[in-house]
């Protein structure tokens, strides 16, 4: 986006959300930068200047603002995004990248030099990546000061600094305060849990898309209860819980495991994808809106979601098990994977005891094992190869950048082919214009009988056609119609 003053000025008038994210103002009389629905008074058109991101804004000297806490705002979508690379490598700034590895390293895992990662980045958002992490860093820090009651040393070891001494000077330095000044603004906020708020673009359609990971919810790994999400995680060496639940029309709570503690930023960016929170819902129910077939479905469930994926093995399993079976029969096998190869994780809630089987549990399991858990030969050929390419990094199954490489390596290996490759795609590697077109329940919904005549209808969707997939299926299930078992 251009980012015109007069343009932006109006914006801020109207506080109008569906730029919340894609902008900031700093304002000069104040040294504060806002959001463009900071509830504040409108300052004067000659006091503001517009900021790309949090980090360009903080690097011309400006101070988050308090009210409306520009760590709440919801980012912005790859797909919205000049140069995927610039914004996959971001998103592992922001996943704490750089908190524990090196520019070098993050460059050579998309396989350019730290010079070229610079000039993207800085040519993509206006700031170098060290800045960009550093602001992820103080964002993350004051939500967690604002939100929860976590100790400063806490705070701060989460936040991705080196020590207590570098995050003291950092905020104070960057911020003009005193971290524990912010102790005085945190809500009611207690217990042994921590609290994470994420923002998102209004309309988000909560139940339709806790329906659709509850119709998939694995044996004692997660569930929903009423409008709360909850589901076991594992990410490195640690396992928890999640809770989520909506708390406002743009604002989700998520109760977090205290042993996930270290692994916080890369679970804020995980919880994005899952719930698909960077989508912007009024640019894409327009566009499907367009078209006759889709235009109802838009009507009926506006701020429709893709449901992403905490871990991209995970789901690339269950969509494996899913193939040419139901939902209900997936599901089944998959807890008996979960029981066999799964952990077991404390939880508070009673039903919710264990966590899914890493890769390479199941790339160290034997064919006959895999075989005992009611699979044909075949499709335990076809889980074990994914394991082991999973596990050695062969396939790469966490949003990566280049999603025609990685559905080409999938579809490499033996039993899965385009509509697993589509389904992974979609879910796991957040591809939005990714399309199983050989869905059964793709063709009932537009009641067309070949595969290769719903890939020309679709053909106009782009670059939107996991929404639509997620529309036609969400119209299904308000008739009681199924799926495959992905």
């Amino acid at each position: 986006m251009t980012l015109d003053s007069d343009h932006c000025y109006e914006v801020v008038k109207a506080r109008d959300a569906r730029f919340d994210g894609v902008f900031f103002i700093g304002v000069s009389t104040t040294g504060i930068y806002c959001r463009p629905v900071c509830t504040v008074r409108t300052p004067g058109r000659d006091r503001c200047t517009y900021y790309r991101n949090a980090a360009s804004a903080e690097a011309a000297g400006y101070r988050p603002c308090l009210r409306c806490r520009p760590e709440l705002a919801p980012g912005l979508a790859p797909v919205d995004s000049v140069r995927r690379v610039a914004k996959a490598a971001v998103a592992r700034i922001d996943s704490g990248a750089l908190s524990d590895g090196s520019i070098e390293e993050l460059a050579a895992e998309f396989g350019i030099g730290s010079r070229q990662l610079h000039r993207v980045i800085e040519s993509e958002y206006g700031v170098s990546p060290l800045a960009l992490a550093q602001t992820r860093r103080l964002l993350l820090a004051k939500q967690l000061l604002t939100d929860t009651s976590l100790r400063a040393v806490d705070v701060a070891f989460a936040s991705g600094f080196s020590s207590v001494r570098q995050f003291n000077r950092l905020f104070k330095e960057s911020y003009r305060l005193n971290p524990l000044a912010l102790r005085k603004h945190r809500g009611n906020e207690q217990g042994d849990e921590i609290i994470l708020k994420l923002g998102f673009r209004a309309p988000l359609a909560w139940q339709p898309l806790i329906r659709f990971l509850a119709g998939r919810a694995g044996t004692r790994t997660e569930k929903v209860d009423g409008d709360r999400y909850i589901r076991t995680i594992r990410l490195g060496k640690h396992t928890g819980w999640i809770a989520a639940q909506p708390i406002a029309h743009n604002l989700l709570r998520v109760a977090v495991a205290p042993t996930l503690l270290p692994a916080l930023a890369d679970l804020q960016m995980r919880l994005q994808r899952l719930f698909d929170l960077l989508a912007n819902p009024n640019v894409i129910d327009m566009y499907l809106a367009r078209h006759k077939p889709l235009r109802s479905l838009v009507k009926l469930t506006p701020g429709l979601r893709v449901p992403g994926a905490i871990n991209g093995f995970e789901l690339a399993l269950r969509a494996v098990l899913g193939q040419q079976v139901s939902v209900q029969a997936a599901t089944t096998i998959f807890g008996r994977f979960v029981n066999t190869f799964g952990e077991k994780v404390i939880t508070p809630f009673a039903d919710i005891d264990a966590v899914a089987p890493d890769a390479s549990a199941i790339a160290n399991a034997s064919l006959q094992q895999l075989i005992d858990r009611g699979l044909t030969r075949k499709r335990a050929e076809t889980i074990s190869a994914l394991a082991r390419a999973a596990a050695d990094g062969a396939v790469k199954l966490d949003s990566p950048i280049h999603f025609a490489a990685s559905r080409t390596a999938l579809q490499e290996l033996p039993g899965i082919g385009a509509w697993t490759a589509e389904y992974i795609a979609m879910r796991a590697l957040g591809d939005p214009d990714a399309f199983p077109h050989s869905d059964l329940g793709l063709l009932r919904a537009l009641q067309i009988a070949k595969p290769a005549a719903l890939l020309v209808q679709a053909e106009a969707w782009r670059p939107w056609r996991a929404y639509a997939a997620l529309h036609l299926w969400n119209g299904l299930s308000q008739i009681g119609s199924q799926s495959r078992g992905g």
